[in-house]
């Protein structure tokens, strides 16, 4: 088994070097990850530019690739030809933050796995359910056991072209973690705000800012889950038809 590894939080991030070392005890893995940081940059392909690839290596000495290009660039570089061994599964991760309800269409990180998706490859998506305070305390090590189990597990069953997985971890030791849950996208809650200052020459310019996000933690979603204690795997498809409103726009008599 062949498995790409990327990221969209740079190539030294250390949740990818964990996430990398575990997956190379199951099988052979290529990492190919950004030069810098891609967090909530959603699905992005880079068409208006030359992409730059050049060999690195992570902290603890692996070779990989990376390039100045996104995550989801990263992917599609590899399956256009730049890794030359056909790849069988992407795994992107460790993301530090949980990417649970609508965070799937701004993270760089599923994004990413949805690339494999669309070249008909199974692609994971890896998040685990920190704050991110303090970088130490993040359980990357035990959420990389975790997805490597996961794939092993996976990967050992008839799977369908493009799969497509979000995977959230709690934040815990293992010993803490109770298990798994199957689930839906819940309810993501956005405390966005606008943050207007001025620089030295007097212009407007703009963050968005505001309070972290949180969820309603609803019995079967993802958000639920790792309130729980339990990770989440929450299928995704790439058709984002909402099929409930066909026929209620039908009944609309729309016309030209």
């Amino acid at each position: 088994m062949h498995i790409l590894v990327t990221n969209d939080d740079g190539v030294k991030f250390p949740g990818l070097q964990a996430l990398n070392s575990a997956l190379s005890r199951i099988g052979k893995t290529t990492v190919l990850a950004p030069d810098r940081n891609w967090s909530a940059s959603g699905h992005v392909k880079t068409l208006h530019r030359p992409l730059r690839v050049w060999e690195t290596t992570l902290e603890d000495g692996t070779p990989a690739f990376t390039t100045d290009g996104a995550p989801s660039d990263c992917v599609a570089l590899a399956m256009l030809g730049l890794i030359k061994e056909p790849i069988d599964l992407v795994v992107s991760g460790i993301n530090p933050l949980a990417n649970v309800g609508h965070d799937v269409t701004y993270s760089g990180t599923v994004t990413a796995a949805m690339e494999a998706a669309i070249f008909g490859l199974p692609g994971i998506a890896v998040s685990i359910d920190s704050t991110r305070e303090h970088e130490e305390s993040i359980e990357f090590e035990c959420a990389a056991e975790i997805a490597s189990e996961l794939v092993q597990n996976i990967t050992a069953q008839s799977i369908s072209d493009g799969l497509l997985l979000n995977v959230n971890i709690p934040n815990k030791p293992r010993e803490d973690i109770k298990g798994i849950r199957i689930t839906r996208q819940g309810l993501r809650v956005y405390r966005d705000e606008l943050v207007e200052r001025k620089d030295p020459r007097g212009r407007n310019y703009y963050w968005i800012g505001g309070d972290a996000p949180t969820g309603i933690p609803r019995p079967g979603t993802d958000i639920g889950a790792l309130s729980d204690g339990f990770v989440s795997i929450t299928p995704l498809g790439l058709d984002l038809t909402s099929v409930d409103m066909i026929e209620v726009l039908k009944s609309w008599d729309l016309r030209l």
